[in-house]
C-alpha cells in the first residue's frame, strides 16, 4: 500500500475534470494532493486551483522540496521548454507524464499502425508530428513512467518509453458514479439525441449533424448540441437524452461516453476494432463511424427496448470499470511501483 505520507502534485492543466477528480480522490484516501490548472474555460470544473502561467512558476518553486510525485498532464509542465523537469530530477523526486490525447495523437500514428488503420481520424487539433516526436523523446528520457487512458493512446507512446526501459500504464477514466443518478430512456416520449463537441472537427460534428438532418426526413426526434456551457449545465441536458453521440472519428471513447453511460444513456461512438479487442467484452457502446452512423442511429431511434438495454448495460459497465474507487486502486499501485 502506498505510504500515507506520500505527497502528490498534479499540474498544470485540467482535462475533462479528470485531473481535479484524481487529486480529490487522493485527499479522500488520506494523501496530500493538490491540482493546478492554468487553462480556465467555460466548463468550470472544480477540485483544482485555477492559476496562470506566471503563478505556476512560484507554485513550482514552493513545491519542489515538498512533493514526492510530480504528476504532469497533457505533455505540459510548470515551465516552458520543460526546464523544471531537470530540476525535479536532481532532487530525486518522481516524475509521471500522463498523456491525454492530442498531445501524442500524431497524424501518421493515428492513421496507421502495426495492427490498425483509421481513415477517419482528424488530428487538426493535435500537436505537429515533429513536436510530438520531440516531446516523447524527451519525456521518455527524463520521466519515470507514463500513463495513458486507453489502448489507443498506448500505441502512440509505448515505443518511446519502452526503448528507455520505462513503463506505460493504462489508467481508465474515472467517475464518481454515486453523483450520477441514471435516467434510462423512456418509451413514451419523442427521442432526444445529444452531442457535445468541445472540438467539433476532432469529434466529427459536421458529419454527425449532416446525418441527423437526413434522418429527420424519416424519423421524428429532437436534437441538442451542447456547447459553451458549464459542466453542471451540460449534465442537466445529458439526463434528458435518449441517445448520446460522443465522437465518430478518433477510434476510442471519451469522457462524454463515460458520463452518458453513468446516466444510463445508450452511447454511439467509433471504437477502433483493435481498441475494442483490448476492452472488456461487456462494453455496450455502439460503434459507428461516418460510413455506418446513419444505420446505427436509425436502429436506435426506432427501438426503445434496445436503448433501454444499452442504458442499463452502460451504467453497469461504468460501475465496474470507471468507478473512481476502483480506478484509484490502480493509480495507487502505479505510484507505489514508481516510487520503488
Amino acid at each position: 500500500m502506498l505510504d500515507k505520507n506520500t505527497k502528490i502534485i498534479h499540474a498544470p492543466i485540467e482535462v475533462a475534470g479528470q485531473v481535479g477528480l484524481i487529486s480529490e480522490q487522493l485527499r479522500k484516501l488520506g494523501y496530500q494532493s493538490n491540482a493546478y490548472n492554468f487553462f480556465i474555460n467555460y466548463l468550470n470544473y472544480k477540485n483544482n486551483f485555477n492559476t496562470d502561467a506566471f503563478e505556476l512558476i512560484a507554485i513550482f518553486q514552493l513545491s519542489l522540496d515538498y512533493y514526492d510525485i510530480f504528476h504532469f498532464h497533457n505533455s505540459l509542465t510548470f515551465m516552458e521548454q520543460f526546464k523544471d523537469l531537470e530540476m525535479i530530477k536532481k532532487t530525486g523526486k518522481k516524475i509521471i507524464m500522463h498523456h491525454r490525447g492530442n498531445d501524442v495523437r500524431s497524424f501518421s500514428a493515428a492513421r496507421k499502425g502495426e495492427n490498425y488503420e483509421n481513415p477517419y481520424v482528424n488530428t487538426e487539433s493535435s500537436l505537429s508530428d515533429d513536436v510530438i516526436h520531440s516531446n516523447l523523446s524527451y519525456f521518455s528520457e527524463i520521466a519515470d513512467a507514463a500513463i495513458v487512458q486507453d489502448y489507443e493512446l498506448y500505441n502512440y507512446v509505448k515505443d518511446y518509453y519502452h526503448a528507455k526501459q520505462k513503463k506505460v500504464y493504462i489508467l481508465p477514466r474515472l467517475i464518481e458514479t454515486g453523483k450520477y443518478t441514471p435516467v434510462y430512456p423512456e418509451s413514451n416520449k419523442k427521442p432526444l439525441i445529444v452531442h457535445a463537441p468541445t472540438l467539433p472537427a476532432f469529434k466529427g460534428t459536421k458529419i454527425i449533424e449532416e446525418t441527423i438532418d437526413k434522418l429527420k426526413d424519416k424519423i421524428k426526434f429532437d436534437y441538442i448540441r451542447v456547447e459553451n456551457m458549464s459542466h453542471e449545465e451540460a449534465i442537466a441536458i445529458y439526463k434528458k437524452a435518449d441517445i448520446v453521440i460522443d465522437q465518430i472519428l478518433c477510434g476510442a471513447y471519451g469522457n462524454l461516453s463515460v458520463e452518458a453511460m453513468a446516466l444510463g444513456k445508450p452511447v454511439v461512438c467509433y471504437v477502433r476494432p483493435d481498441v475494442q479487442a483490448s476492452l472488456p467484452s461487456s462494453l455496450p457502446i455502439v460503434s459507428a463511424n461516418p460510413d455506418t452512423l446513419y444505420k446505427v442511429l436509425e436502429i436506435l431511434l426506432k427501438d426503445t427496448d434496445i436503448r433501454n438495454e444499452l442504458g442499463i448495460a452502460g451504467r453497469k459497465y461504468v460501475e465496474e470499470y470507471h468507478e473512481a474507487s476502483v480506478v484509484m486502486e490502480y493509480l495507487l499501485k502505479i505510484y507505489e511501483e514508481v516510487l520503488s
